[in-house]
């Protein structure tokens, strides 16, 4: 199925047709998995999240004007889904050497004390630690976030997902990094600190 036969079969859903519903599902599931599980909340099934998503896009069906390719159109509700969801159950809690691993840990303490970047053998603690580092930032910036520099999508594919126009995405990109250095430097301070008080 392409782009066209989606579309195709969303005017058939709103005319009552079950099969075209069933080929739709079939068509779109993994491109909704795929985007659930790059935008997923901490606390949220990736399979309840799907099936929320689905059921947003078949209720939406009449909603689809053909103007854009269904994907995006697909991307688009997946996205402010998981955003939803994201905001629902935010906490802004402060993050602790505790809540870091043991790999995260070491990480850590080679950036603290250590002017080399941690080696390729490190890259897992290395991603873990971002993406903890990442569920301090408010929702919107950490989309914003996973979609321009973990996803590489480019300026315009954001701005179509999300809404909002290039320079928007710039600053706040611009200020989740800068936040996103800070929570490291505060990991790193607490490091040294932790390493001073036990010499």
């Amino acid at each position: 199925m392409d782009s066209a036969e989606a579309a195709a079969c969303l005017r058939r859903i709103r005319e009552g047709d079950e099969g075209a519903a069933r080929d739709l599902f079939h068509f779109l599931y993994p491109l909704v998995a795929r985007l659930v599980r790059s935008h997923l909340p901490q606390r949220t099934s990736e399979e309840d999240l799907c099936q929320i998503a689905m059921v947003k896009i078949f209720s939406a069906a009449a909603q689809f004007s053909g103007k854009v390719p269904v994907e995006h159109w697909v991307s688009r509700i997946v996205i402010n889904t998981c955003l939803n969801q994201i905001r629902s159950e935010k906490v802004r809690r402060e993050l602790r050497m505790s809540d870091l691993g043991e790999a995260e840990a070491e990480i850590v303490e080679k950036l603290a004390t250590s002017t080399e970047a941690p080696n390729a053998s490190d890259a897992a603690a290395s991603k873990e630690l971002v993406e903890l580092i990442l569920t301090r930032l408010d929702p919107s910036d950490r989309l914003l976030i996973n979609l321009l520099y973990l996803e590489g999508r480019k300026l315009a594919e954001v701005s179509a997902l999300t809404g909002w126009n290039t320079t928007v995405i710039k600053v706040r990109a611009f200020r989740a990094r800068r936040r996103m250095r800070h929570y490291l430097k505060e990991l790193e301070k607490k490091t040294s600190e932790r390493k001073a008080d036990n010499s």
